[in-house]
């Protein structure tokens, strides 16, 4: 569900969402106690309210920054995979030139070719699926080294660190595409606990008894923007190459950028 969020929804729009949603289901629910039970603006049970919501908030931020200190880690684990596999592209494009002529005319056309499918198929890759485009392209790539013959010490030198660089991409693309099946953002009985302890804090806000209904409104309104920015940071993070904070194929265009520049 959160996946069809992420890729379906704009972040701003999601955002907006959130907070619209919970600020103005809160903000009903909020008039519905105060005016069923009006004793509650009298505030005789904020003592213990004041003791017990204090508790509650240290719980919900700890626990909302647990998670979102999680899955940023996960952001940044899949852009430095990503990274990783541009890396080893641009070092087998720039170490072509060492062969002879057809045959760095072939790596360059495998590189490029790679470097596009790769890029093109992101959308498929977010969700750890491939493209035919792709592997075909990388299956044509190791073809190419595969068939080298060097003929210097020199060729024999970049052709063993090419091949190493290849199983480089190779190692990082799967790693990548792993990671995107894999990292699926919280699990259902996580999700379970952030509704449960999000539910505690904006019902203590509501029940938290005050005769001024604008500042009783004010503060619950200001309570529900930031749990529907803390559930907005969750969302968005769920899934290192959906969504405003993932990573992006760039270091794969960078393939292309080097192979397109003049030589």
């Amino acid at each position: 569900m959160t996946r069809w969020i992420v890729i379906n929804l704009p972040s701003w729009l999601l955002l907006a969402g959130l907070i619209v949603g919970i600020a103005g289901g809160t903000a009903i629910i909020q008039a519905f106690v105060r005016h069923r039970f009006p004793r509650l603006k009298q505030g005789e049970h904020n003592e213990v309210a004041q003791f017990v919501f204090p508790v509650i908030a240290v719980v919900y931020g700890f626990l909302i920054g647990f998670i979102v200190l999680a899955l940023w880690g996960q952001v940044n684990s899949a852009d430095q995979t990503t990274r990783t596999e541009g890396a080893a592209a641009v070092q087998m494009a720039r170490g072509r030139n060492v062969f002879g002529k057809a045959e760095s005319a072939r790596i360059r056309q495998n590189l490029m070719e790679y470097g596009r499918a790769a890029a093109a198929e992101w959308s498929h890759a977010a969700g750890g699926r491939t493209t035919p485009e792709a592997e075909n392209a990388l299956n044509r790539l190791h073809s190419t080294y595969e068939n080298i013959k060097p003929r210097s010490d020199t060729q024999r030198a970049f052709l063993a660190s090419s091949l190493a660089s290849l199983r480089e991409l190779d190692l990082a693309r799967t790693g990548r595409l792993l990671e995107a099946r894999s990292n699926v953002g919280p699990p259902l009985s996580l999700w379970m606990v952030i509704f449960l302890t999000t539910g505690l804090v904006l019902g203590f806000s509501v029940v938290f008894g005050s005769e001024q209904a604008q500042m009783h409104y004010g503060m619950v309104g200001a309570v529900s923007v930031l749990v529907a920015a803390n559930l907005f940071l969750v969302t968005e993070l769920s899934y290192p190459f959906l969504g405003e904070f993932s990573t992006s194929p760039e270091p794969l265009n960078a393939v292309v950028n080097v192979l397109s520049s003049p030589q």
